[in-house]
């Protein structure tokens, strides 16, 4: 008997032997139950109808079980922020404005005022504080994780420079805050909230400025590596700092009633950071010079981590400062090494920014009901709110920056993106909220008031590079005329490999031409969720190939890394705008050999037979693959020729193969000259045209200086492409619109296609 009949045997028997055991006992079992036992709260259905009314409702009670409605909350939480979040995206605007947006739909204001049958189904007031606790905890591994993006020695090596920004763009709106309470706090406080405590409270909301959507505005507009990036940053990073240690001593003093009141408070305050800066942050870095790599990190470390995080959080909790300032702190003194804070981050920040943070928004919209706006006096005084934080906070920024010497430009820059409050601004006025400082009129007009200024920082960006547009375009022109006798060309690639790949191509078509060859490689991530501690180790990834290969040739070029929402349209936006002569991309995996590609092709050509083709759903999975597409964009929307590389293990191209279809084809053979020069190697000319071809005159006239130029030119009298004549070749030029023509109608051609450089005249 075979081995796998034998299995199967066995298993049926041991199936069957105890199957049978197993029905003798419950028979015996049977036997010793009391005559009225039952199996369950129900009656034993005597028939299928029956079974169904209890099947439905046992249905209808776990439905509406505490954990159940738990359950499908987060599903319609995660699904609403998830939409708005991109929709956002799509009008140029941070994932956050969307996520807060989606947090006041699902509350009072929209959901419960249009459906409220809905909403009181789905958000029950007893099923809220299940929302509100796990949101809390989400706040602070958020919290830690933002501490951990604060690098405290870069902070300190730019205090110097940053120093009156961050703290004049805290204090002036610090001041105004507290200025505006003092004529709202008799009409718009709660009787029973000291004044103290709800101006304090005013002027931090004021002032501050949400670090990590700032610090993502920056990545996203290309800033980070700039001057005006990095200033920014500090700037932000030192502000918050400060407006956060502001906030733990409000806290304080908002607890205990009075400034006396709180002095215990405040000096047991100072022993905690005392003990984390002095004791606990010293020995955590010890742990980060052994412990640097997913290796030798384990659950034990992680969890003693977390322990740290929790028990921080703990104490300052029991100070009265708020858990959130200790996670915050937790963060901050974690290992400055930054290999160590990436993997610690990468542990924490995708569960909470993907499912607790959208918990908190929704948290923050069920408190949030516009509706208490409800005469033109407190809309009035909203607009009063939006007016004094945006003076403050973007006036602050502004004038500070511009006495330290920065241009009218970038000190408008500053303004802008010091004025953006998002996420941290919410988790300010929560606490203000749940503490009963803030009276839910008050913090409705503070939401709103978030809102709008960190919706209006990405249009307020463009507006202030709108005024500048003269003297940007004089500027760039000046640097352009600098590079006359180069040969600028933009190299954009997506896997890491590729990108030395194709800098040989580009050395191989470009370095013996006229004018010097300058290669910019550019790789691009998409999304605008990326965490700035994550993006140094992405360039090192990506460019660690290209520039090895690029040492290997001897020549240098320079790198661009960026992060994009729409990688297209950026690379279009690059080419034009910096007055590149040549661009270069890959044709992604549609045409690739590789065992994967080829895997991910067949299941794509299946799929997009059975299911997608009905819905033209195939750009929803294979983006990248749709080569006709992307080049036809490349070609319409830049001012520079184009190149798409199909890499077929592309070493060197000393078998060219060139294929001309009609007179505007002719251009192939200026790039066919230097490559001859550059390798070499022997040349293909497959002349496709016929007698009836508008300029055959003058194709053959070409083609007939060319083989006189170069004596190993080869005139193929194949009119047609056939698989086993590209087979004989290792590289091939040709047009995109040859390519099109001839990917439709000759495509089994193409199996055996070597490497290929698809150009636009």
């Amino acid at each position: 008997m075979k081995k796998g009949t034998k299995s199967i045997a066995f298993y049926l028997s041991m199936i069957i032997v105890f199957g049978s055991l197993m029905y003798i006992i419950a028979k015996k079992g049977e036997s010793h139950q009391v005559n009225d036992a039952i199996t369950s709260v129900y009656n034993v259905p005597s028939n299928l109808t029956e079974g169904l009314d209890i099947f439905l409702h046992l249905l209808l009670e776990h439905i509406e079980s505490p954990f159940s409605i738990l359950l499908l909350q987060i599903i319609v939480i995660l699904l609403c922020c998830r939409f708005f979040g991109w929709l956002f995206v799509k009008i140029g605007q941070p994932t956050v404005v969307g996520e807060i947006l989606a947090g006041i739909i699902l509350g009072p204001s929209i959901l419960g005022r249009w459906l409220p049958e809905v909403s009181s189904f789905i958000f029950p007031v007893e099923s809220l504080g299940n929302i509100t606790l796990l949101s809390q905890f989400g706040l602070i591994l958020f919290m830690f994780a933002i501490g951990m993006e604060l690098d405290i020695t870069e902070v300190r090596k730019k205090l110097k420079e940053t120093i009156l920004i961050s703290h004049t763009s805290t204090i002036v709106p610090f001041f105004l805050g507290m200025l505006t309470a003092y004529f709202v706090y008799e009409n718009y406080a709660d009787k029973s909230t000291p004044f103290l405590s709800f101006a304090l409270f005013i002027g931090i909301a004021m002032s501050i400025t949400a670090f990590p959507v700032l610090a993502r505005i920056i990545q996203e507009k290309g800033l980070t590596k700039t001057h005006l990036g990095t200033i920014s940053l500090a700037s932000a990073a030192n502000g918050d700092i400060t407006a956060w240690c502001l906030l733990a001593v409000v806290i304080a003093i908002a607890q205990a009633g009075s400034m006396l009141s709180a002095v215990y408070n405040i000096l047991f305050s100072i022993l905690y950071l005392f003990i984390m800066f002095l004791v606990v942050r010293p020995f955590l870095r010890m742990i980060g010079q052994v412990y640097h790599n997913k290796e030798v990190i384990d659950k034990g470390l992680v969890a003693f981590m977390f322990l740290i995080l929790i028990a921080s959080s703990y104490l300052t909790e029991i100070l009265g400062l708020h858990a959130l300032f200790g996670a915050f702190m937790a963060g901050v003194i974690m290992p400055s090494n930054i290999k160590f804070r990436k993997i610690m981050t990468e542990k924490v920040e995708d569960v909470s920014l993907s499912l607790f943070l959208p918990l908190f928004f929704v948290s923050t919209g069920l408190r949030t009901e516009i509706g208490l706006l409800n005469t033109p006096e407190l809309w009035l005084m909203c607009a009063v709110f939006i007016l004094v934080a945006i003076v403050g906070k973007f006036g602050g920024a502004m004038f500070s920056a511009r006495f330290v010497g920065e241009s009218w430009k970038n000190s408008l820059y500053i303004g802008a993106l010091m004025n953006t409050r998002g996420l941290m601004e919410l988790v300010v006025l929560t606490i203000g909220y749940e503490m009963g400082i803030l009276s839910p009129s008050i913090f409705v007009m503070l939401v709103l008031m978030t809102l709008v200024t960190t919706f209006m920082t990405a249009p307020l960006i463009s507006f202030i590079k709108f005024c500048f547009r003269t003297h940007d375009k004089f500027v760039e022109q000046r640097r352009l005329e600098h590079l006359e006798g180069v040969f600028k060309v933009l190299l954009s690639f997506g896997r890491a490999g590729n990108g030395q790949v194709m800098l040989d191509v580009a050395h191989q078509m470009f370095s013996k031409g006229d004018e010097k060859l300058e290669v910019t490689a550019l790789h691009l991530t998409i999304g605008s969720d990326v965490n700035p501690l994550h993006t140094d180790n992405f360039e090192e990834i990506s460019f660690g190939p290209i520039l090895y290969g690029a040492k290997k040739l001897g020549m240098q070029i320079h790198t661009r890394y960026e992060i994009s929402n729409n990688a297209g349209q950026e690379i279009c936006n690059i080419v034009n705008n910096e007055g590149y002569d040549f661009l270069l991309v890959g044709a992604g995996i549609t045409w690739s050999n590789l065992p994967d590609d080829i895997a991910a092709n067949q299941f794509r050509d299946s799929a997009q037979g059975r299911y997608l083709k009905r819905f033209k759903a195939e750009s929803w999975f294979f983006p990248a693959t749709l080569l006709k597409d992307k080049t036809k964009m490349f070609i319409e929307q830049t001012n520079a020729p184009v190149g798409v590389f199909v890499n077929r293990n592309f070493v060197k191209a000393t078998q060219i193969i060139v294929i001309l279809d009609a007179e505007e084809d002719l251009h192939l053979l200026k790039y066919a000259r230097t490559l001859i020069k550059s390798t070499q190697g022997s040349i293909a000319i497959l002349d496709r045209s016929s007698t009836t071809t508008p300029g055959k005159k003058n194709i053959d006239k070409q083609i007939r200086h060319f083989a006189i130029e170069f004596a190993l030119t080869t005139l193929l009298q194949e009119k047609d492409l056939m698989p086993e004549l590209l087979s004989d070749y290792n590289f091939m030029l040709i047009s995109y619109n040859t390519w099109n023509d001839v990917s439709e109608h000759r495509k089994e051609a193409l199996q055996l296609m070597p490497s290929t450089l698809i150009l636009s005249k």
